[in-house]
């Protein structure tokens, strides 16, 4: 295989290793010194068990550590902003507010009434797609802003394909955070920019500047290889080998090479901010956002995805490596922000009975259809396929209440859709205590309701549904309450850690309070909604 993504690394970091530590005092000896945690967006349970057998470079050292394969991202709303502000705050999307990607806001004045979960809509001129970044709407605060407040010499520090990852992860106290804005690493703080970002997005600018030639795949890659038809109107998907011509930032994203970028710049932060170095703990956050841009325009389940896992492993390999040679002392997790289902298109030739969503579910097009039987005027319902739907706030109450029993009838009669749930309903639901693999659909979606963002109604859809019905951009996604979006691997190491694998179903709130245990830092547990787990060498769980 030609691993052309590796030659990055020559161009980021400079001749020299990362600089050697400076003796420290403060905290325990052993205690790690960097905390390294890892979202691969996007990586399922389900492709963690397909591929660990074939993983020889960093996902294989991991594997070697403490394995959590049945990690859950409970909550329904399984989406970028809502599974990554799970992982470092401990807490649900029902507590730190990020109940999804996106949601709609009727008070705006603007004529975008949608808010983006990383947006500051205060600002003049911010949109949901072309926001000013900040995280104004978590409403819980990161290992990283612990950190600083107990150790005023710890970093938080993030770097990130996506902003709202970076975001999600890092929280308000961060000393740096950088991620991929379309054209270049960029920031929302105002620290200045260190050498490794301006050598990254140098590096970019040249690699972008010239076609890259197809990869040549493996035999176990080969293998997965076979062209798949897509209906509604994608193009043809299962054997590519990510060939790009020059200048094409999107085929770019959706590669190897975007995660080995993103690696390539963390290893340079660490070394120019002399992370792990001081007399207390230091975090880096790191969202790999690769999987999930090929998971969406390929599907999971072809020779595209084996090429980027493949490569994601070498590429976590070296820079472990590089991190072994800088005689850093310290510690990684690695988890996933979500699951996500392969295309219905592949999944019917392995028997599943999947599909595509039917148009008519869109919660305009379902609007329209109501407002035409009840004779109203306005959208009546804002929102998409599936998830939060929104009544027009401009409905008088009699019309409201009317509209609400004919959309309630209409979506819960539709063949697709497996569940509806009023915002009342919701309410009345506890937060369920029972192991997440049990949860009921409803205490799945309580998870991610909160009363002012959350919509009027839940729309779930059934099984195998894939809420994408035009093509042309994504052909895969994720965002339902189904294990194969919410089953996710949680892998703990550090040097010398016994292999362990573990099977019990435990949740990505639980990685923050594990990590504190492991540096020492106590947490008030009626702060989070996760729990130490007890048995990852090093981390002294606090008796409950």
């Amino acid at each position: 295989m030609r691993w052309w993504v590796s030659a990055l690394w020559l161009a980021l970091l400079p001749s020299a290793a990362c600089a050697q530590p400076a003796a420290v005092a403060k905290l325990a000896p052993g205690t790690p010194r960097l905390l390294v945690v890892i979202s691969v967006d996007q990586f399922s349970a389900d492709l963690f068990d397909e591929y660990r057998p074939h993983f020889s470079g960093g996902l294989a050292r991991l594997a070697g550590g403490t394995v959590f394969r049945n990690g859950y991202q409970s909550h329904a709303a399984t989406e970028t902003c809502p599974g990554h502000s799970t992982i470092l705050t401990g807490t649900r999307p029902t507590r730190n507010g990020m109940i999804a990607n996106a949601w709609v806001d009727q008070s705006q004045s603007r004529s975008d009434k949608t808010v983006y979960c990383a947006e500051d809509e205060g600002v003049p001129g911010s949109s949901s797609t072309a926001y000013t970044v900040s995280p104004l709407h978590l409403t819980a605060m990161t290992l990283g802003e612990r950190l600083k407040l107990a150790w005023a010499g710890s970093r938080n520090v993030a770097v990130a394909g996506k902003d709202r990852a970076a975001v999600m992860m890092s929280g308000r106290a961060a000393d740096q955070r950088w991620y991929w804005n379309g054209k270049r690493f960029a920031t929302d703080l105002r620290a200045a920019p260190p050498a490794s970002v301006t050598r990254a997005n140098a590096a970019v600018t040249a690699l972008l500047a010239a076609p890259q030639p197809p990869l040549d795949p493996p035999p176990v890659c080969i293998a997965k290889a076979g062209i798949i038809e897509v209906q509604g109107g994608g193009k043809p998907v299962g054997n590519g080998r990510f060939a790009r011509a020059a200048g094409d930032t999107a085929g770019y994203r959706a590669s190897p090479a975007f995660d080995g970028t993103v690696l390539a710049l963390a290893a340079g932060l660490i070394q120019d901010l002399r992370m792990g170095a001081g007399t207390s703990s230091d975090l880096i956050s790191i969202g790999l956002s690769a999987t999930d841009y090929v998971g969406h325009t390929y599907g999971p389940g072809g020779q595209e995805m084996c090429l980027q896992l493949l490569s994601l492993d070498r590429d976590l390999g070296d820079f472990f490596a590089l991190l072994d040679r800088s005689g850093l002392n310290y510690a990684v997790t690695l988890t996933a922000d979500h699951g996500g289902e392969d295309i219905p298109e592949r999944l019917r030739l392995k028997g599943v009975a999947a599909a595509r969503v039917d148009p008519a579910l869109g919660a305009v097009q379902m609007g329209k259809q109501i407002s035409a039987r009840l004779k109203l005027s306005g959208p009546v319902l804002l929102g998409d396929f599936s998830g939060d739907v929104y009544f027009d706030s401009s409905l008088k109450p009699g019309d409201r209440a009317r509209a609400q029993v004919e959309a309630l009838a209409a979506y819960s009669r539709h063949p697709q859709v497996e569940a509806v749930f009023t915002s009342g309903q919701l309410r009345r639901v506890a937060m369920p205590t029972t192991s997440p693999d049990k949860w009921t659909l409803a205490e799945r979606a309580r998870a991610s309701f909160e009363p002012k963002r959350s919509g009027d109604l839940l729309v779930l859809l059934k099984p195998h549904v894939t809420p994408i019905a035009d093509t042309h951009s994504y052909i895969s996604t994720h965002g339902s309450p189904w294990d194969y979006d919410r089953r996710v691997p949680i892998l703990f190491w550090r040097p010398g850690m016994a292999a362990a694998n573990r099977d019990e179903h435990v949740e990505t709130i639980d990685i923050m309070p594990t990590l504190a245990a492991t540096i020492g830092l106590r947490i008030d547990s009626t702060s989070i909604d996760g729990k130490c787990l007890s048995g990852v060498q090093g981390a002294a769980c606090p008796s409950r």
